[in-house]
């Protein structure tokens, strides 16, 4: 078996598939145009899905106050500090930064609504 899509309850799903796509490279797959909103968006490989909705908005999660180890998305990424940096333009907010002695960097962020994402080079990938 493989992972098909990660799904998270949001506030807001039409804009937050707005700006994953504008600023994450996910497209939209599907998307329901009524509540709950619900969005497939697949990133660039177009193997891996997250599903956001809006259902009900009273289930949604305190996103912002969740340590983000909690949850978190993570990305690959070839240049964490540029990318972290376009992104903080954006509206995120690194809210970590750990370099491991293998010469990996971590750079965990809150996107506009307070998601964490992560922004991973990995000293030795694992994928």
């Amino acid at each position: 078996m493989r992972i098909e899509h990660f799904a998270f309850n949001v506030e807001d799903p039409i804009a937050i598939a707005e700006w994953y796509c504008e600023h994450l490279g996910f497209t939209v797959k599907h998307k329901f145009d009524k509540a709950p909103h619900t969005h497939f968006l697949a990133d660039v490989t177009g193997k891996v899905m997250i599903e956001i909705y809006n259902n009900p908005p009273d289930d949604v999660p305190d996103y912002p106050s969740m340590n983000p180890l909690t949850l978190h998305l993570a990305f690959v990424s070839d240049d964490p500090d540029q990318d972290a940096k376009r992104l903080c333009g954006e509206g995120c907010k690194i809210v970590d930064d750990v370099r491991l002695q293998d010469g990996s960097v971590l750079l965990m962020l809150k996107d506009p609504w307070g998601f964490s994402i992560q922004l991973c080079k990995r000293g030795n990938p694992m994928v």
